[in-house]
């Protein structure tokens, strides 16, 4: 299968900006994968179509401000983002310039708070950098780190919370689980109050989320790998879902990522955590879930072919075609798509 066939031609005026002042005020397109039939709602209406003995499973990782701005000690400006923490101080980050961040680079942030030496370099330019600090490093980040929004999106955010969800307690991620930004505490008291199992998968999202497909044929793309865990009473409320008959929807596709790679072949689930570097296209049998809350994807996405394995490529791209005429908003802070 080519990488061709998940493009879609998607016009720039649609990729949303800025989030929407209200949550769940965002539209969803909802979409039968077995008939193809599509309806427009909003995000408000996603209760309707869930029903007790269902569960609902959100991945609770928080976006840590991991872009820093400072400079080189020998002079110049420098822009870090960290990407993978390596423990003992040591993250694997995305460094600009590239070519004067060489292994032995002294960095500095904050007028000296946080100070960095550039340890050696690896695949896909990235660098090891070693942090030097006083203090607890997550609050010295808090204090000097930005969002780092997808490349997407130009404006700068004036409220970091809006790029976090509602429910992230587990900081790690570089990017957010974005499906989950629409949701409120009101809407998931309404989706609890119905008897649904509302519970969280935590995988610490990755920049390598972005990575375009460069490989024509898709099955020789290499995922990137990315951290995840199943905590116990998630992997029970999925299994007594399944076992009385009820459906597991995952709230974005980091939660499906998760769920299927640990899922048993008859969708079962134990507590674990790992690395997991799945990479779900057309083809792929799914284990554990039976519908998914996503946002609309950049064409040729691994994104975007997760979904198409979900609901049929042509589907999707009907319905990608459908979204684009009747202007939902595409990408991060964009709409959402429920597939049932």
């Amino acid at each position: 299968m080519k990488k061709s066939d998940f493009y879609f031609e998607l016009p720039e005026e649609l990729i949303a900006q800025t989030p929407l002042q209200q949550r769940d005020a965002s539209r969803l397109l909802k979409l039968d994968r077995a008939t193809g039939e599509i309806a427009h709602h909003h995000f408000y209406d996603l209760p309707r179509f869930l029903e007790p003995g269902d569960c609902l499973v959100l991945n609770d990782s928080r976006v840590l401000p991991a872009r820093l701005l400072g400079n080189r000690v020998t002079g110049g400006g420098v822009e870090v983002v960290l990407l993978r923490d390596l423990g003992g101080g040591r993250w694997e980050c995305l460094t600009r310039p590239g070519k004067k961040t060489r292994p032995g680079t002294e960095l500095t942030f904050g007028g000296g708070a946080l100070t960095a030496t550039v340890v050696d370099a690896v695949a896909d330019g990235n660098k090891i950098l070693q942090f030097h600090y006083d203090g607890i490093f997550l609050e010295i980040l808090e204090r000097l780190g930005k969002m780092p929004l997808p490349p997407y999106i130009k404006e700068e955010l004036t409220d970091g919370e809006r790029y976090q969800t509602v429910y992230a307690k587990m900081p790690g991620s570089a990017a957010a689980p974005t499906a989950g930004l629409h949701f409120t505490p009101e809407l998931l008291e309404r989706i609890a109050s119905k008897g649904v199992r509302v519970c969280y998968v935590t995988l610490h999202v990755g920049l390598g989320t972005f990575r375009p497909v460069k490989e024509a044929e898709i099955q020789d793309h290499i995922m990137h790998a990315e951290y995840c865990e199943i905590p116990e009473g998630t992997a029970r409320a999925i299994n007594e879902t399944k076992a009385g008959g009820g459906r597991v929807f995952a709230v974005g596709t980091t939660s499906c990522r998760t769920l299927e790679s640990f899922a048993a072949p008859d969708g079962t689930m134990r507590p674990c955590s790992g690395w997991t570097d799945i990479f779900i296209y057309p083809g792929y049998t799914f284990r554990c879930i039976d519908a998914l809350v996503t946002n609309f994807h950049l064409p040729e996405s691994t994104l975007i072919m997760l979904v198409s394995a979900l609901a049929g490529r042509e589907n999707i791209l009907h319905a990608y075609e459908i979204a684009v005429r009747e202007r939902y908003r595409f990408f991060s802070f964009g709409d959402a798509m429920l597939i049932v």
